[in-house]
């Protein structure tokens, strides 16, 4: 009789307890709900050419390290190429200007495989014309940019 009702009893504090979990869970749900209201969450996707800059740095950080280590340099990535062809944010971007400080950027990056003597200024000078251009075009990675620079 005594293991009955302790049977009874586990069963009825384990239910109970199962029982208030749920509530709170439901609470915590309602008040995520509630605090956001009905606006729509809404990712982020990058544009074609936020992508490919993204690329660009991690690439060119990679690159700085065997610049500075004095390893292989490998090749110019053709990819950089889809700088001219890339989907912009803003479409409007696409002006005179981008377009002249992108051919200068690719040359800046093809002189550090063509002289790779001088791969360490060669590379600065590309990482100069990367801020030049973003000083009058999407200020936003700037800091990040100057990072790139081998002291």
């Amino acid at each position: 009789m005594k293991k009955l009702l302790l049977i009874v009893l586990t069963v009825a504090f384990a239910s109970s307890c199962q029982q208030k979990n749920d509530n709170n869970v439901k609470n915590e749900a309602v008040s995520v709900k509630d605090s956001v209201g009905d606006a729509k969450f809404q990712m982020y996707e990058m544009s074609e050419m936020a992508a490919l800059m993204e690329q660009m740095y991690a690439y060119n950080t990679q690159l700085k390290e065997r610049i500075t280590t004095n390893q292989d340099l490998g090749s110019y990535p053709e990819a950089f190429n889809k700088l001219h062809t890339a989907v912009l944010t803003e479409a409007s971007d696409r002006d005179p200007f981008f377009n002249d400080q992108a051919i200068k950027f690719i040359e800046a990056q093809k002189m550090i495989y063509t002289d790779p003597i001088q791969a360490k200024d060669n590379f600065n000078k590309m990482v100069n014309q990367c801020l030049e251009c973003h000083a009058k075009k999407c200020g936003g990675p700037i800091p990040r940019i100057k990072k790139l620079i081998i002291p």
